[in-house]
C-alpha cells in the first residue's frame, strides 16, 4: 500500500490517532474563530501538549510545519471549503477543492488529506459536489502515496440547528460512512450517533476502513470525556476534534486528557481527573 508510510506518521504504534481540527477558519463562519484568533499561539499550545496530527489548511499549515524538531505533530491538510454553515444559508452553496491539492500537501510534508462529504436536507447538488471532487482527488492522491481522510457529515438543517449540528441518525451515518468507503477512502472521520453504544455498527460497515470520530458542536467536559470512552470500546481507531479542544479553557489539558482515553484506555474518572490536574 503506497499510502502505508504515511499512515504510519498519522497513527502511533498502537495503532490509534488524535487529531486536532484547527482548520474552521476556512469556512468564513465568525463563531468558529473563537479560540483561534491568534493561529501560532493555537498551534503551539496544542503542540505542546503532544496530539499525533494537527489539521490545517494550506495557509496555516507552515505555523506547523515551520516548528523545528522531530517530535511535532503529522499534518493533516484540508483540501476543500464550502459555506454551508451558519443558522441561513447563502442562495449560492458549494464546496470546492482547492487547485493541486495533492502537490500542495507534499510541499507541506503533510501525512494525510481531508476532504468532505456532505449530506446536507434537500442539498443534492452539494453532496454531488462533495463526490466529484473525492473522484478528481483520489487517483491523484494514490498515485504519490497521500492517504486520502474522507469526512462524511450528515447535517441537520440550517435554520433548526444552527448550520453546525450532527443529524445522529446511525443509519444515515451507516450509510453515507459505507459511501465514503465506496469512494475509496484510507480513513474515515465519521460523525458521533445518538447513542454511542450503538457505534460498533458504523465501524463494522466501514469494514477495514479505520474510523475517527469528530467532535461536532462544543460540549461539557464531562460529555466529551464520556463519549470518548465509549467511542474506543465501541472499536474506532480514535478522534479529530476541533471546538471541543481549541475553544477549551485549558486546550492543552484537554488534549492531553483525551490522548489518555486513546492510548492510555483511561477511564472517565482519570481522564477528568488529568483535565483538572492541568
Amino acid at each position: 500500500m503506497l499510502a502505508k508510510p504515511r499512515i504510519n506518521r498519522l497513527f502511533a504504534a498502537d495503532g490509534k490517532c488524535f487529531d486536532v481540527a484547527i482548520d474552521h477558519g476556512f469556512f468564513n463562519e465568525a463563531a468558529f474563530l473563537a479560540g483561534i484568533e491568534n493561529m501560532q499561539s493555537a498551534i503551539r499550545t496544542v503542540i505542546s501538549a503532544g496530539p499525533d496530527a494537527v489539521q490545517l489548511t494550506i495557509g496555516q499549515a507552515p505555523l506547523l510545519q515551520s516548528v523545528p524538531g522531530k517530535q511535532k505533530p503529522a499534518l493533516v491538510l484540508r483540501t476543500d471549503v464550502a459555506n454551508v454553515y451558519g443558522k441561513t444559508l447563502p442562495s449560492y452553496l458549494f464546496s470546492r477543492m482547492i487547485d493541486d491539492p495533492v502537490k500542495q500537501a507534499l510541499r507541506l510534508d503533510a501525512a494525510c488529506l481531508c476532504i468532505n462529504l456532505f449530506l446536507l436536507p434537500e442539498q443534492p447538488e452539494v453532496h454531488a459536489e462533495c463526490i466529484e471532487n473525492i473522484c478528481l482527488l483520489k487517483p491523484v492522491a494514490d498515485e504519490y502515496g497521500m492517504p486520502l481522510m474522507i469526512e462524511p457529515l450528515v447535517m441537520q438543517d440550517n435554520q433548526k440547528a444552527g448550520g453546525y449540528m450532527v443529524d445522529g441518525d446511525i443509519e444515515k451515518i451507516m450509510a453515507l460512512v459505507r459511501q465514503a468507503v465506496e469512494l475509496g477512502a484510507d480513513i474515515i472521520k465519521a460523525d458521533p450517533c445518538t447513542d454511542i453504544r450503538e457505534y460498533h455498527r458504523v465501524v463494522e460497515v466501514a469494514g477495514a476502513v479505520p474510523i475517527l470520530v469528530r467532535g461536532g458542536g462544543k460540549a461539557s467536559d464531562t460529555e466529551i470525556i464520556e463519549r470518548t470512552v465509549e467511542l474506543m470500546r465501541q472499536g474506532v481507531k480514535g478522534i479529530v476534534y476541533g471546538r471541543n479542544v481549541i475553544q477549551h479553557e485549558k486546550p492543552a489539558a484537554m488534549t492531553r486528557a483525551l490522548m489518555s482515553i486513546v492510548h492510555d484506555g483511561a477511564d472517565t474518572k482519570k481522564a477528568l481527573g488529568i483535565l483538572s490536574e492541568n
